[in-house]
């Protein structure tokens, strides 16, 4: 069965964006994965649809009701899909999490909006939070996108060569190393000399002393984690 997301946003419009192009794209249109939206609007309350309210306690903004967010969430039925709610608060994305995302039946996304979702429903509809780093968005929709992104482009036979994602940044806990093409010369910067030596065993060791080097200057905590 293929793998199936549905987002549950204010702006169903925000779909499949750049997911509908590239790889990502060809593979919705081979059904390798499939994506439906819910519009949260068609739940709201009163006769403009209401979807948020003023914060209990008083503050800045508007928080989304928890009557109309599990409302949305019950329409999508019962299933062993994981329901997601893209979060500032969450636990970062890894790529350990996006593979494991990838080996399911899919994910129910909730895009959050304003300053937040009622705390109740979270608990009550047990949806997990996730971040896509440490910075705010105005919703949840662009963190939806890129999530689907990591995950879909993993999916079996989205990618042309699979050998191309196991070497990447993260999936081995290091950084990816350097890469380098045609010209041999370019403003005066030539390619390093092993990797044009034919001789594999090398240009491998060359890569992972490359890769280690650089996890070492930019993301320490990375070969912290490995030891």
């Amino acid at each position: 069965m293929a793998f199936r997301a549905t987002v549950i946003t204010l702006y169903p419009e925000m779909f499949p964006g750049h997911l509908g192009h590239s790889l990502a794209g060809k593979a919705l249109e081979e059904g390798r994965w499939a994506l439906d939206t819910v519009q949260l609007r068609e739940f709201g309350r009163g006769k403009h649809r209401a979807v948020d309210d003023t914060p209990s306690g008083g503050g800045a903004g508007m928080v989304l009701r928890a009557d109309v967010l599990a409302d949305a969430i019950d329409t999508v039925g019962e299933d062993e899909r994981p329901r997601l709610l893209m979060s500032p608060r969450g636990k970062p994305l890894t790529q350990q999490q996006v593979r494991e995302l990838a080996a399911g039946e899919g994910v129910v996304i909730v895009c959050g909006r304003f300053e937040g979702v009622d705390e109740r429903v979270i608990e009550g509809r047990k949806l997990i939070e996730v971040s896509i780093g440490d910075y705010i968005l105005s919703g949840g929709e662009p963190a939806a996108l890129t999530l689907l992104d990591a995950v879909v482009r993993v999916l079996p036979g989205v990618m042309g060569n699979a050998e191309s994602g196991e070497h990447e940044s993260f999936e081995t806990g290091l950084l990816e190393h350097p890469h380098y093409t045609r010209p041999a010369e370019w403003e005066g910067r030539t390619i390093p000399e092993v990797l044009t030596s034919g001789d594999h065993g090398k240009v491998d060791r060359w890569r992972r002393d490359q890769a280690e080097a650089l996890t070492g200057e930019r993301r320490p905590d990375l070969l912290e984690k490995r030891d």
